[in-house]
């Protein structure tokens, strides 16, 4: 059994003392138990249907739940899925609980708060607009209740964490609520609005047959999530093998491409790129150097300057690496900023000597970013420069090597967030021969 720290189990323990005190509280209202028992029914096989096909939560049927029935009713509908769904990861027991305990605390919270605005007489009566305001209120407590819960769980246990009890892990405290409400709270909208049109349907002349319909679109829905999940992860992979494989080649960048990747970020973010956009620099800057792979690896290795002819074939790697990468379509206009990040403003660089704006936005970016991580990065050869020092050596070869705004863009980020990355650089691997001595200056064919 995977040992779980005491004060997982305290919690989980407390969550699970609160639920049943929320279940036994009696409520204000007669309970229709067969409501209860087709929500619970339908729930548990979206569950199953879910998580097995999609990988996800589904909370529609929770959510009507909080709108339809007294809350110690709602929150049962979940507990037939938590307890009878099979775990695949032990504890098993603990796991159940927590599993149990987690969405019936969500619903209660939803639907004391729904039921406390009126929001009953609300859905009994289709009374819209009005019914979005209960409906949302409780939404923002189901997600509310939630983020507690699961910032706790990430603070309490050891480790480094997935998803909550799905393998057990820490967070530092300061950072385990960070972020979980404001990703949950537009998902959890969605699935609130599918329930509240469940529950004005299941109390409309239509009744619960066509209410159970409204889950078929959320089915769908949930596929296409699954699916646009399905091929980022296949885009992810396909980048990791193209940076492991420079990596294995050239030890000499081992940990640089990730790191260019994130100063791109850091540039990109600063000059207000929205988020598309700025995940493609990010995969700009993690294969700048991916046509490494087309240079011979004993060029790579050599011990000792090389020769011109020798710096002419290195010279070539961009255009490599454009012809490895030109069929990859998801990477949009990085495959521009692989083949010219070691273009100069001046239209000293190469491969095509362009000039200016001739040169590309995101190859501009990536530049920059790369020779501020070669200058910040210990080498076999070389220690690492500050990061002030690499920021003012950027600034005195800004506008002849590199765009000023990319610098001062980096400058900007790097004075607000500092430098963290999360990738340091690696000695070159055993037996790999030490790399000759490069000029120090910010661009060099490396």
């Amino acid at each position: 059994m995977e040992a779980v720290p005491a004060r997982a189990r305290g919690w989980v323990a407390c969550a699970a003392l609160l639920a049943v005190s929320c279940l036994l509280r009696v409520p204000a209202v007669r309970t229709p138990w067969w409501v209860v028992l087709l929500l619970a029914a339908v729930y548990a096989g979206c569950e199953h249907v879910v998580r097995r096909r999609f990988g996800g939560t589904f909370y529609p049927v929770l959510l009507a739940g909080a709108f339809l029935l007294p809350p110690p009713a709602a929150a049962l509908v979940p507990l037939p899925a938590a307890l009878l769904t099979p775990v695949g990861q032990r504890p098993a027991a603990l796991r159940r609980v927590w599993r149990a305990a987690r969405p019936a605390l969500a619903v209660w919270s939803a639907a004391e708060v729904h039921w406390s605005l009126g929001g009953r007489d609300a859905v009994v009566g289709c009374d819209f607009p009005y019914a979005l305001l209960p409906a949302g209120a409780a939404v923002l407590a189901f997600c509310v209740v939630l983020t507690v819960l699961d910032g706790g769980i990430l603070a309490l246990t050891v480790g480094a964490p997935s998803t909550p009890l799905r393998q057990w892990g820490s967070a530092p405290v300061r950072r385990a609520w960070r972020g979980l409400l404001s990703r949950s709270l537009a998902p959890v909208a969605v699935h609130g609005l599918a329930g509240l049109m469940m529950a004005v349907l299941w109390r409309s002349r239509y009744g619960p047959v066509a209410a159970l319909l409204v889950l078929l679109p959320m089915c769908v829905s949930c596929w296409i999530f699954a699916q646009y999940h399905r091929e980022r992860a296949a885009h992810q992979a396909t980048i990791r093998a193209l940076v492991q494989a420079v990596d294995i080649k050239d030890g000499y960048t081992r940990g640089h491409s990730e790191r260019v990747g994130q100063a791109s970020v850091l540039i990109a973010r600063e000059l207000g790129m929205d988020d598309e956009r700025v995940e493609v620099l990010r995969f700009a800057g993690i294969l700048h150097d991916v046509g490494k792979l087309g240079v011979p690896t004993r060029l790579l290795r050599k011990d000792g300057p090389l020769t011109p002819e020798e710096r002419r074939i290195i010279e070539l790697h961009p255009e490599y690496g454009h012809e490895m990468v030109r069929g990859i379509s998801f990477l949009g206009e990085a495959r521009a900023a692989i083949l010219h990040h070691h273009e100069r403003l001046d239209g000293s660089g190469y491969p095509y000597g362009l000039v200016g704006t001739q040169i590309p936005e995101s190859a501009r970016v990536v530049a920059v970013a790369d020779a501020f991580d070669a200058m910040t990065s210990t080498r076999s050869y070389s220690r690492a420069r500050p990061v002030e020092a690499a920021v003012a050596e950027l600034e005195r070869c800004a506008g002849a090597q590199f765009d000023p705004r990319m610098v001062t863009a980096l400058a900007r980020a790097l004075a607000r967030y500092g430098w963290h990355p999360t990738v340091t650089a690696d000695e070159p691997p055993h037996g790999t021969a030490p790399r000759a001595p490069v000029p120090s200056r910010p661009g060099a064919p490396r």
